[in-house]
Formats: structure tokens, C-alpha cells, sequence
């Protein structure tokens, strides 16, 4: 089996040692080299040709962020990006993404080493997702390993109803749920959205402190006032709800009324939002008035709860592949019919409300 060539560049040597650690106890991956900033780092990527870089935001001599937009312009690779997790880093790190990174790594400003080796199973995780996943060229863009728990479904959080509580009304419900790539995509989606649309909820597997940041980044860039959920709200036409990254989102009726609601059960599919719970909630709570859409993101979560929607009379939407940077959550949710239709990303928004204005 071909191993993963990993170049670890961070200017602190204890983090390049124990990051090394870490990956070297995957027989997938191969650290084939470290670098301590980004000159030392093109000499090695040019010599050891790695297939994923990780990459620490704050250098001396280059930062992350102009060494990864020239990496993307020159020679576009893989790279996941080490973040501090600070309201700055957040910044920071959806900058990266913006300019190609495929996903985050997220890194305590105390006690490195003892947190970053909790995290080792996610870290080799990124890892492989980053060797398998699309890199979109910048012109074309505007430790041990921790046991592994047990994956639950949606049914650890919200029955899944045998009849759906559908009160007469026509107001319509945008469900959205991503993981890999996905801040970007929903970024396209919301940035397309008119703000005459109906209430959207989203669900993106992200780190709590990246959650309220990102959700403040979606709010000035689009035309619907986003939000982070943050206690009960109203769901109103014109607004974007994201789940926090340490609660899971549910949406309930209180009378002829859509409500947000946060809900502290375990992770589903292993994920805290989980896509799952979200969409099992939309199908049944808002059934034939729901327009439920899968983006990219590696993984099932978001397929079974897809095909709830479509059961209940909803209206479903899969990211296409060749426009995914990881088509784990569309793939699986195409593989088991969960989605009327399957859509590239730039289209994903026209055909929402074409889907909300036809019925």
C-alpha cells in the first residue's frame, strides 16, 4: 500500500515532533520530512515531493497565509492548516480555506503537546481526507491514536417519527448540512441566496470556538442575517441559522411557528452538530415544506436524514461530485436515493428556490 507523504511545517520543534509522532503511528502515513518555515519548506516540498502538507498559520520570516496562496498559485497540493483556537485564528484559518486548504487542525494556545495527542485520531483523519480530496487551483476561486467511540444514530438524540406532526402552513424550510470543504460551499450557497428566501438551518461539523466567527464571516457576506444559534429562536423568512459547534440543532413547531433549539445529546455519526439529527427534525417537524440539501464532507452523516426529508415529502439536493472536495455525506446520500436531485455547487442556490417557488 502506497504510504501518505506528509511534510510537517510549525516553527515550534516540539510541535513538529509530536505531530510526527502522531502520524507516524498510522502505517498510512509516511512523515517524510519537517520544516520551520516556509522557505526551509519549498526547498523540501521541491526535494521530498510530499502528497499532504501540514501547515502552522503563525511563522516567522513568511506567514501561512501568504506561503499557502503562493503554494495554490504555483503548485496547488493538499494542505491542512494548524490553528490557534482564537477568534484571530478563526479569521485566519477561513482565509485558508478560502484560498484552498482543505481542512483545519485546531491547536490549543496551552499545553500543546498533551492536546494535540488527544486529538490524534482526527489529526491522521485529515490527514487521509486531505490525500483523497479535490484541490481547487487558486485562479479558479475567487501519537497514540484516541479510541474511536461508538458511532450512534440520529435515534441517540430525536425519535425518528412514524407520523410526522405537519401543521397546515406554507412556509418552507432550507436545511443544510456539510462537513469537508463545506465552509466554502455553504459560503456559495448563502452568498446566492436572494434575502426574499425562506429560513435557512445549517449544520457544519466545526469547532466550537470556529462556529460564532463563521457565522459571523457568512452574515457580511451575504444577504441573509446569519446567525449562530445560541438559545430557543424563531425561524424567520431572510435569516440563516448555524449550529454552534459543540450542540446539536433541532428544529420544532410551536403552534404555526418553526423554532431553533439546541439540544446537548451525544455525537451522532460521531459528530457534534450532527447533519443527521438536524434533518431527521426537518422531516419531522417540516415534511413537504423542506428543502433539504447535502454538501461536501467526508463521512455518512446527513444521508439516512436526507432520505427522511425525501420520505416525508420534502424536497432533496446532493452536491455533485466533481464539484465536492470530499464526496463521502453527497456520495452516501445519492447511494441509498436519499436525493431527488444531484447538482453541481454553483447551482445548488437557483435550484433551491426554484424548488420553493415551485410548490
Amino acid at each position: 500500500m502506497k504510504k501518505i507523504k506528509t511534510l510537517i511545517i510549525d516553527d515550534s520543534a516540539l510541535v513538529r515532533q509530536v505531530m510526527t509522532e502522531i502520524l507516524n503511528t498510522d502505517p498510512a502515513i509516511d512523515v517524510v520530512g519537517t520544516a520551520s518555515d516556509p522557505y526551509a519548506a519549498r526547498e523540501k516540498i521541491k526535494k521530498l515531493a510530499p502528497d499532504v502538507l501540514t501547515l502552522d498559520v503563525e511563522m516567522p520570516r513568511m506567514d501561512g497565509i501568504t506561503f499557502l496562496e503562493n503554494l495554490m498559485r504555483l503548485r496547488p497540493m493538499p494542505v491542512v492548516m494548524v490553528s490557534t483556537l482564537t477568534a484571530k485564528g478563526a479569521d485566519v484559518t477561513f482565509r485558508a480555506l478560502e484560498l484552498g486548504a482543505i481542512d483545519f487542525v485546531s491547536k490549543p494556545k496551552l499545553d500543546v503537546a498533551s492536546s494535540l495527542k488527544e486529538y490524534g485520531k482526527e489529526i491522521i483523519d485529515k490527514i487521509k481526507i486531505a490525500a483523497i480530496a479535490k484541490v481547487r487551483p487558486l485562479e479558479r476561486r475567487q501519537a497514540k491514536s484516541t479510541p474511536v467511540p461508538e458511532k450512534l444514530s440520529a435515534d441517540a438524540v430525536i425519535a425518528k417519527s412514524s407520523r410526522p406532526q405537519h401543521f397546515s402552513t406554507t412556509e418552507k424550510i432550507i436545511a443544510i448540512g456539510a462537513s469537508t470543504g463545506g465552509t466554502e460551499a455553504i459560503k456559495e450557497v448563502l452568498m446566492a441566496l436572494p434575502v426574499t428566501s425562506p429560513g435557512v438551518v445549517i449544520a457544519q461539523h466545526i469547532p466550537e470556538a470556529f462556529s460564532g466567527p463563521f457565522a459571523k464571516r457568512m452574515n457580511g457576506i451575504s444577504a441573509l442575517k446569519v446567525v449562530e444559534v445560541s438559545n430557543t429562536q424563531q425561524i424567520l423568512p431572510g435569516h440563516a441559522y448555524i449550529a454552534p459547534g459543540n450542540r446539536h440543532l433541532i428544529v420544532v413547531r410551536d403552534g404555526a411557528r418553526y423554532l431553533c433549539r439546541l439540544d446537548d445529546g451525544p455525537p451522532v455519526n460521531r459528530h457534534k452538530p450532527s447533519v443527521d439529527v438536524l434533518f431527521r427534525s426537518v422531516a419531522n417537524n417540516v415534511g413537504g415544506n423542506a428543502v433539504g440539501v447535502i454538501l461536501t464532507g467526508m463521512g455518512d452523516d446527513g444521508a439516512q436524514g436526507l432520505k427522511e426529508i425525501r420520505d416525508a415529502g420534502g424536497s432533496t439536493i446532493a452536491q455533485d461530485e466533481k464539484s465536492s472536495v470530499v464526496w463521502g455525506m453527497p456520495g452516501a446520500a445519492v447511494k441509498i436515493d436519499a436525493a431527488n436531485q444531484i447538482v453541481p455547487l454553483d447551482n445548488v442556490a437557483n435550484q433551491v428556490m426554484t424548488l420553493v417557488n415551485s410548490t
